[in-house]
Formats: C-alpha cells, structure tokens, sequence
C-alpha cells in the first residue's frame, strides 16, 4: 500500500504531494503553477505546486477573508 508524502523544496519554493509510489507516465497542468502527476492510467498519483509559499498565503487568507465576510452578512442580517 503507498504512504502519502508531502516534499517541500524551500530553495525552489515548491511543494510535492505524492499519493502513490507508482511511476508518473504523464502531467496535467491544472492551473497555472499547478500540475497534477499521473500514472498509465491516467490516475491521479501525486501534485506539484511551483511558487508554494504564495499559493498556500493567498488561499488561505482567500479562505479566512470568505469565512469573516459570511460572518460580517450574517450579523447585518
């Protein structure tokens, strides 16, 4: 059975998420800076996020910013 590991590159500011141990046959870039790995299949085997460190603070403060507008409408209401 294949573990998930999680690989940050802090020199090139990119994070790995593998899912399986199998071998990448292919890519897909799903959105700018973000590649989806897959395997003969065409299953998803792991991910890799270029500019990391920036994805990570923008979604998570995009997450946070969300939750306290919902919270803000919700007491106006």
């Amino acid at each position: 059975m294949s573990k998930t590991r999680l690989a940050y590159f802090e020199k090139d500011d990119v994070l790995h998420l593998a899912i399986s141990d199998e071998a990448e046959a292919g890519s897909v870039e799903v959105s700018p800076n973000i590649t989806a790995e897959l395997n003969e299949k065409g299953e998803l085997i792991g991910i890799e996020i270029l500019g990391a460190s920036k994805f990570i603070r923008d979604s998570v403060l995009e997450s946070v910013q969300a939750k306290v507008l919902d919270l803000t409408e919700a007491r106006v209401a």
